[in-house]
């Protein structure tokens, strides 16, 4: 405090306190008890409010990474490290803190200002904060008895156990080189029709891999390639289950084509492919169809950053969307998948608006969208040939369509059901930009 002078500009006397110095003993008295009782008060409030909690490993963070991180990241997966144990995961904390708040783990990469998605990976906020101050607060373990349950896994699948699997022959993939796409066929030996309803497919030889789809080869109509598209698998990639009442026929007598791309990575690598299949016990109320809209007549000139690519597809019969996914090569920018209805109106089903080749993502709607008849598909992809894409193969050529890694695909997936079976086939025009497209 203050002390000032009197109005006399002298001290004031040992006497002048009983009368004009009497306001500011009682002031300066009351004052200190006031500050006394706030302290007090203040004291005692600290007392009562207890300590806020440590964040462990064991209550707050393992239910989160058990949720979203334990597909990939436990044993025998894709992920660098399991998420399964304090004692596995501990090592890791700095960097899954730096991942998680960049938002590059879990990877999902649709804008979700459009669309709502039942196999959606991001975290929410509340989650991200639980992690940081995890990890802020020095990564604790926490009490075992906190754990919750542990997911289950059948060793080697995500779908469980299979009804039945099917593998390609062992294959010698070189250190160098280019590897051709290679088309595999075997047998299902099947006497009856079966219905997928889900689909999984492994390979011991993952680091040599690109991608590996399978079709469905019906013995009565071999050739056929509309709906024949059984799973694939790419890095990323999730493994195929239907909703409750939906399935894919495989028809007696069908074989299955396995089509191999496999890209040399400096040391020779075998592999093994199999699939995985679990049947449905009666046939779904929706057979689901897959067909890819694409465009393979694109030219992208070099050093160009953002080069526009479209593609087309007409639904003929009213039908529901149940999966979307986008497909490029290392030079994919962006992609948008839109719905133009017969009356112009347009809506965006799927926006990525940062497309990356490593996460090879299809995306579930949490319900199936309604497709009127007449319906136009529009698929917008945009490429960057640029220098400043660290990705890119080589800025100075022009880029193609083409199967390699270092040439370019733009497609857009969709899996979908006709309302009514049996629609009449799709009609196929001229469209897009820089090329063919379908429509």
């Amino acid at each position: 405090m203050n002390f000032q002078k009197n109005d006399t500009g002298r001290e004031p006397s040992p006497g002048s306190f009983s009368r004009r110095g009497a306001r500011p003993v009682i002031w300066l008295m009351a004052l200190a008890a006031t500050i006394f009782g706030v302290g007090h008060w203040a004291h005692r409030t600290s007392e009562a409010k207890p300590a806020a909690r440590a964040v462990t490993y064991s209550k707050d963070v393992a239910p989160i990474f058990f949720k979203s991180c334990a597909e990939c990241h436990r044993q025998g997966e894709i992920g660098p490290f399991s998420v399964m144990s304090y004692r596995e995961v501990r090592p890791w904390a700095k960097s899954i803190r730096s991942s998680i708040v960049s938002r590059e783990m879990p990877p999902w990469h649709a804008d979700p200002n459009h669309g709502d998605w039942i196999n959606n990976r991001r975290l929410s906020e509340k989650e991200i904060e639980t992690i940081v101050a995890w990890v802020d607060g020095g990564a604790k373990e926490g009490s075992p008895k906190d754990l919750p349950p542990a997911p289950t896994y059948v060793a080697g699948w995500n779908i469980g156990l299979p009804d039945e699997t099917f593998s390609i022959p062992e294959q010698i993939v070189p250190a160098t080189g280019v590897v051709p796409y290679k088309y595999l066929l075997v047998d299902t030996n099947f006497r009856e029709d079966h219905w997928i309803t889900a689909a999984e497919i492994r390979s011991s030889g993952r680091a040599a891999l690109h991608h590996v789809i399978v079709y469905i080869v019906d013995p009565k109509n071999p050739s056929r390639t509309e709906g024949n598209l059984l799973a694939g698998y790419a890095p990323g990639e999730q493994p195929t289950v239907m909703r409750e009442g939906m399935a894919k026929k495989v028809p007696a007598g069908a074989k299955l084509r396995f089509q191999m791309h496999y890209t040399p990575n400096g040391a020779e690598t075998k592999d093994l492919t199999t699939i995985g299949l679990k049947y449905a016990k009666e046939p779904p109320r929706h057979p689901l169809s897959t067909r890819p809209v694409l465009n393979t007549g694109f030219r992208i000139p070099p050093g160009v950053d953002s080069h526009e690519v479209k593609s087309f597809y007409t639904f003929r019969e009213d039908a529901h969307i149940v999966s979307l996914m986008p497909h490029m090569h290392l030079r994919g920018k962006d992609f948008v998948i839109k719905a133009i209805a017969p009356d112009g109106s347009e809506r965006i089903l799927l926006q990525v608006p940062r497309y990356d080749f490593n996460w090879q993502t299809y995306y579930v709607p949490r319900e199936p969208i309604a497709i009127p008849k007449g319906t136009k598909i529009e698929c917008v992809a945009h490429f960057d040939n640029s220098k400043g894409n660290r990705f890119n193969p080589d800025p100075s050529i022009e880029v193609r369509w083409g199967e390699q890694t270092w040439e370019e695909m733009m497609i857009g997936w969709l899996t979908y059901y006709f309302d009514q079976p049996a629609p009449s086939g799709p009609v196929t025009t001229t469209g897009g930009t820089g090329g063919k497209g379908e429509e």
